[in-house]
């Protein structure tokens, strides 16, 4: 199986000084080829873990306090010790962005997990310390090629799951169910997958939240059995505030498909059009006009 990384919503432009760029785990640094946690960690063992993908833009991290509200949320369901507070973590953050030189056009991979285990199982009581953070600091800026061209979807036949099953609200390091989806989307020429929810209503991407535009107006799901998306949020009051409206509400494929436009949000990416769904071009193929001045005002929002 081949398919170009460069088809993804999380694609980036390279950049050869990530080469040097040094990680932070357990508050000392490493480059990136000795980097490494043991293999009883409880993240390696099981996914037992939680994580957070953080942009600094020109000396700001973009909505740092929505990031760790949702970290502790997720670690307070796990009963995940942290081990220190919101402002603690967030110093880290900074100490390894000092430590890189870092300023401007980053992207920073936050992820705790429960610590290192003295057997490798699924129950938690076999921790033998504290937990594990890693921050991953790299210079990433989204690829530019693929917000012209648009990405290719595809209909995946794994279902978003329900609160009940698995809030989709919790940033965990457990991730099959959607590379399923993603691989079936790839094994069929597509870019990422397209979800639905138990129901058949449509719900979110395999790694992004999914929206829709017919005329002026904004759609996206329910938020049920989709991520809890910061850009969502932000898009969805970038439009409201502009006075556009914006419904969140169960729609089906075929109203998708009969949609003008349509795009993904996410935190590395911002708002990535889409062109085609299930072999069925969006609009006329191209990223619309009202896509385009929801990706000006966003842009505007975070400073670009």
């Amino acid at each position: 199986m081949t398919h170009a990384s460069q088809d993804s919503s999380q694609s980036y432009a390279p950049d050869a000084r990530n080469a040097q760029v040094e990680l932070y785990v357990n508050g000392a640094f490493f480059p990136r080829d000795k980097a490494v946690v043991p293999v009883f960690d409880s993240g390696f063992v099981l996914g037992d873990g939680i994580w957070e993908g953080l942009r600094l833009v020109k000396g700001t991290l973009l909505a740092v306090d929505e990031h760790m509200a949702r970290l502790y949320e997720g670690a307070n369901a796990i009963q995940l010790d942290i081990g220190m507070d919101r402002a603690a973590l967030v110093g880290e953050i900074w100490k390894t962005l000092r430590h890189n030189k870092m300023e401007d056009g980053v992207h920073i991979r936050l992820m705790i997990s429960r610590g290192v285990k003295s057997t490798p199982n699924q129950d938690p009581r076999f921790i033998t310390g504290g937990a594990t953070i890693v921050i991953v600091a790299e210079y990433k800026q989204p690829n530019a090629a693929l917000k012209e061209r648009g990405l290719k979807l595809m209909t995946s036949a794994i279902r978003c799951s329900t609160p009940d099953v698995f809030d989709l609200r919790l940033n965990s390091h457990s991730r099959l169910n959607f590379i399923q989806a993603l691989l079936q989307a790839i094994n069929m020429g597509a870019d990422e997958a397209l979800m639905l929810d138990d129901r058949g209503f449509v719900a979110s991407c395999n790694s992004t939240n999914f929206f829709i535009i017919r005329g002026e107006e904004l759609w996206t799901s329910t938020g049920a059995t989709s991520f809890n998306g910061i850009t969502r949020s932000k898009v969805i009051k970038l439009w409201r505030d502009a006075g556009k409206p914006v419904f969140e509400k169960d729609f089906t494929l075929a109203e998708t498909y009969a949609a003008d436009e349509a795009f993904v949000t996410g935190t590395l990416g911002g708002l990535t059009p889409v062109s085609m769904i299930d072999g069925r071009q969006v609009g006329k193929g191209l990223p619309g006009a009202v896509t385009r001045q929801l990706m000006s005002l966003y842009s505007a929002y975070i400073g670009e």
